[in-house]
């Protein structure tokens, strides 16, 4: 391996903070009652996201917001909405704030974000998702009927307390859709449009999304009115996400993440896979490695996914290994290895996966390993991101790995070759 190439290693190890020019959140004219809240947090800067989207929503318009995860867009409504409600003389005894999420564990994350920000200020917050016991569905029940100030709800959860006639969003003065693409993925718009129908028509509304295809522009123009639209880095990488790629046969990937982690300062390690099928052949390869690792899977009940996440948040755990199941909306501040195991199904994929690091200011590493069938797929990546991703060498003790060799339609072969000693990431 080339001094270069050494270097190039070396800076895939690295987390250290990145400096910044952002605005302070004392420059937004913010409630007394949030900023002590964040001042108690230790938050002084807001990132890009907030800097745009706080005074949108304090002028009282709706919004559609386009970011990459990790850009703090959460507080980014969390905390104009919260000083909406503290300018009230008296909070009505119904919800003001409705915030409808894809997942149970975005939900709980919301949830402890708005306990967190709203410590000083008394308005409290109840998270609605399913899952949960027949107690958790009883307090639920009970927060929605003595009017909870903010809800923050998954659509299918909802939808049941919707049935039982006993909630009242007729004086909503906040609708937020977070994380909107991926709930349209998940084919939660019929439900979206019923809980949208019993809102207050004078409620002002926030879209929030990872992604701006079609469909989501279709629904913006469906429910917002007059609105402002932010687009920030939009399906592509944050900039401090240090992406390269591994040219691997099947049997060198085991040894490669082997290689990869010991031995080095590597808090937390994601691992993404295709499928539960390959996430549980991983986990068990890892465990005979004698790896600290854990799979997570739509197989595990959420109290069982519930504490995986938990253990890994908390480094019980260093690495999980995921399907696309957790590839959003879990807030960890300190994974510092994505791996791809296999080539994502799309580019979109790949940009949420590579998301879950270098979380708010911190630089991430992102590494792909492709194999020989999913070079064309790799290279259509790049080709949407507008970047060529650095392919690395493997590790002397590997061997050596598949050509990257890229074919185009009617345009035959295109080689590209990264023996050891050739410099990566050379120009097409």
């Amino acid at each position: 391996m080339t001094a270069a190439q050494k270097a190039v290693v070396r800076h895939l190890f690295r987390n250290i903070k990145l400096k910044a020019d952002y605005l302070k959140f004392s420059e937004l004219n913010l409630h007394p009652s949030l900023m002590e809240g964040l001042d108690a947090m230790g938050f002084e800067n807001a990132t890009p996201i907030q800097q745009q989207a706080i005074p949108v929503v304090l002028s009282q318009k709706d919004l559609i917001a386009c970011a990459q995860t990790g850009t703090g867009k959460t507080a980014a409504f969390i905390l104009p909405v919260l000083h909406s409600l503290l300018l009230l003389e008296d909070i009505p005894p119904k919800p003001q704030v409705l915030i409808l999420v894809p997942t149970r564990e975005l939900a709980i994350q919301i949830d402890q974000q708005i306990e967190g920000l709203a410590y000083f200020t008394g308005v409290s917050s109840v998270a609605v998702y399913g899952g949960g016991s027949g107690t958790e569905y009883s307090n639920e029940k009970k927060a929605l009927q003595s009017g909870a100030p903010i809800v923050v709800a998954t659509p299918g959860r909802l939808i049941a307390h919707l049935n039982m006639g006993y909630v009242d969003f007729s004086m909503l003065r906040f609708l937020v859709l977070d994380e909107a693409d991926r709930m349209l993925d998940m084919g939660f718009l019929p439900d979206m449009q019923r809980i949208i129908a019993i809102t207050n028509n004078d409620r002002q509304t926030l879209m929030f999304s990872a992604t701006m295809p079609d469909a989501i522009r279709k629904l913006a123009r469906q429910i917002l009115k007059s609105y402002e639209e932010i687009n920030l880095a939009v399906s592509k990488p944050a900039e401090n996400v240090l992406q390269a790629a591994y040219m691997t046969f099947e049997n060198q990937k085991i040894p490669l993440i082997q290689h990869l982690i010991e031995g080095r300062d590597l808090p937390l390690v994601l691992i993404f896979s295709a499928t539960k099928k390959s996430v549980k052949e991983i986990e068990q390869h890892l465990l005979k490695k004698k790896l600290n690792a854990k799979a997570i899977h739509s197989d595990l009940t959420q109290e069982e996914r519930g504490k995986v996440l938990r253990d890994f948040k908390h480094r019980g755990i260093q690495i999980l290994v995921a399907t696309d199941i957790v590839s959003r909306g879990i807030d960890i501040d300190d994974i510092s290895l994505i791996i791809n195991y296999n080539v994502p199904g799309d580019a979109e994929d790949y940009v949420h996966r590579v998301g879950r690091t270098a979380r708010a200011e911190k630089t991430g590493v992102a590494l792909t390993f492709i194999n020989e069938e999913e070079i064309y797929k790799f290279n259509r990546i790049e080709e949407f991101i507008e970047s060529e991703i650095r392919k690395l060498p493997l590790p002397a003790v590997l061997g050596e790995g598949p050509e990257y060799v890229v074919k185009r339609r009617n345009q035959g072969f295109k080689r590209k070759k990264y023996h050891r000693g050739n410099k990566p990431g050379n120009k097409r």
